[in-house]
């Protein structure tokens, strides 16, 4: 299994108002704007079987790993909502895409976390932030 990531570097841009306003409101502006934002992370699963199932569940979250603060899937592409299954034909992986509510700016190191009712859920620790917030999982 390989999760694809990098650094991120993070810089304030200058905002202009047209008014004025307090420089600790721009600030806390500025951070609400800049977190209006996707993260998206791509999948590619490999059968362990000749044919195999797979699905998401609506409790999975990305984890800030310095608050625990968890920021939802909003969206999935390509794979079945629990209960249904998606199949997965032998020798040929599944590819799907998930869609979680952007992560704060400050948040430098997050968790792909499915939170399920049974084992075997989806769970990747440590994951560092990029620059495009677009992510790779291999299993």
């Amino acid at each position: 299994m390989k999760v694809k990531n990098g650094n991120r570097v993070i810089e304030k841009e200058e905002v202009n108002y047209d008014f004025d306003i307090c420089e600790e409101l721009q600030f806390e502006l500025f951070e609400l704007t800049q977190e209006e934002s996707q993260v998206i992370v791509h999948f590619k699963i490999h059968s362990s079987e000749e044919e195999d199932a797979a699905r998401i569940w609506k409790t999975t979250f990305l984890i800030d790993a310095s608050t625990g603060v968890r920021y939802p899937m909003v969206h999935s592409e390509g794979i079945s909502i629990a209960p249904d299954w998606t199949r997965i034909p032998a020798n040929k992986p599944l590819n799907f895409t998930l869609f979680f509510k952007g992560l704060p700016k400050k948040c430098t190191v997050f968790h792909l976390v499915e939170m399920i009712p049974e084992p075997g859920g989806f769970e990747f620790t440590n994951i560092k932030r990029n620059s495009s917030d677009i992510y790779l999982v291999e299993m």
